[in-house]
């Protein structure tokens, strides 16, 4: 049983002069996950957003890192089990689904 302690995601555009920052933290805790949100537009403010999540619900969360990891093990067996779905967290920090 592999579990995600802690996860970082950043990602910045660059448009002509107004950049945008966005970036996910995930962390474990004993009561489950807590995923903060940080976005920054031009030279505002950052805004900042956070969402916990109980372990009853993240039982075999697949976070974008193991995903990816997921991806190429299906893609070197050239197979996808029928019915492969796992919690995800989307972009925006909240809890979604991720089929296959």
């Amino acid at each position: 049983e592999l579990e995600t302690l802690e996860q970082e995601e950043q990602e910045r555009l660059e448009l002509r002069a107004h950049p945008v920052e966005r970036k996910i933290h995930m962390l474990s805790h004993q009561h489950g996950m807590t995923v903060t949100k940080t976005l920054q537009e031009g030279e505002a403010d950052p805004q900042c957003w956070s969402f916990s999540y109980g372990r009853a619900v993240l039982r075999g969360l697949l976070p974008q890192g193991a995903s990816l990891l997921l991806l190429r093990v299906l893609a070197c067996r050239r197979a996808v089990p029928p019915g492969l779905i796992f919690p995800a967290i989307d972009t925006e920090g909240h809890l979604c689904t991720s089929s296959y």
